[in-house]
């Protein structure tokens, strides 16, 4: 791939992978849209770890003293809420990892096309335009926080993140949409998505660099350096300004961008 294609793939991962518009679908879409190579594997694998770390260094009071609490909780110490939320966040990641485990090989043969994609986009955008909608209609005393939001609340938004397998859903977008149902805030249903995608990113990065190890050829580790260090600046900083952007207009834009390039991917497969 040429410095260039590596450029813009990287900074499409790291805006994408935490933006409420479907990660996967900007990052098949070069190649579907324009012709592209596919990135492969070694790129797939930087761009994975570069989101990664992102994520876990900006929340890394959260990630820190939730494993504190969770290796408490083995002790024998349930007092700490960081702990159950560690453990909702762990089992809420099984049915992505059952659902990855069983369907990948059908997904990836039938469902990474524009076609799949511009029908998701705009779907999923519309589900989640709703949930801002009834989100804005709500006082803050009728927020409900992370403690209340229970084990069956954090289950159903892990159900979510395993739809999002599908390209064009939106990982962060389906579980936001399911946060902000449930009755969480935006800032606390972004949060919970966040935090929710650190063992998701590790376990796909883990299958994708088993696959780069065990498959013959060579490794391309300058375009795989550079991959990660762009996909981690442009994480970091989409997540920086995206919870301050969502204070202050909440999902709205992205349903928007949703719908318009919904449509826009409509023709381009109808024209």
């Amino acid at each position: 791939m040429t410095i260039t294609e590596i450029f813009i793939l990287a900074i499409l991962q790291g805006l994408t992978e935490f933006l409420p518009v479907s990660s996967s679908a900007h990052l098949i879409l070069p190649s579907a849209v324009l012709g592209w190579k596919d990135q492969g594997i070694g790129l797939d694998v930087a761009l994975h770890v570069g989101t990664l770390l992102a994520v876990v260094l900006y929340f890394r009071k959260d990630v820190a003293n939730m494993a504190v609490a969770w290796v408490g909780s083995i002790k024998g110490d349930n007092s700490s809420f960081e702990g159950k939320l560690a453990w909702w966040i762990l089992f809420a990641t099984i049915p992505l990892g059952l659902f990855g485990l069983l369907g990948k090989d059908f997904i990836e043969d039938n469902l990474r096309t524009a076609a799949v994609i511009a029908a998701t986009t705009l779907i999923f955008g519309f589900f989640l335009g709703y949930a801002d909608i009834k989100a804005g209609k709500r006082k803050v005393s009728e927020h409900v926080d992370f403690e209340k939001l229970g084990f069956k609340g954090a289950m159903l938004i892990g159900l979510a993140q395993a739809i999002a397998l599908i390209p064009g859903t939106s990982r962060s977008g389906i579980t936001m949409t399911i946060g902000l149902m449930l009755g969480l805030s935006r800032e606390n249903a972004a949060r919970f998505s966040f935090l929710l995608s650190i063992p998701a990113i590790a376990m796909a990065g883990s299958y994708l660099t088993f696959k780069l190890i065990t498959e013959s050829g060579p490794v391309d580790w300058n375009a795989i350096g550079l991959g990660s260090v762009l996909a981690f600046f442009s994480a970091y900083a989409c997540i920086h300004y995206f919870l301050i952007l969502l204070e202050k207009v909440g999902m709205m834009p992205f349903v928007i961008y949703r719908l318009v390039l919904g449509v826009a991917l409509l023709w381009f497969v109808l024209g």
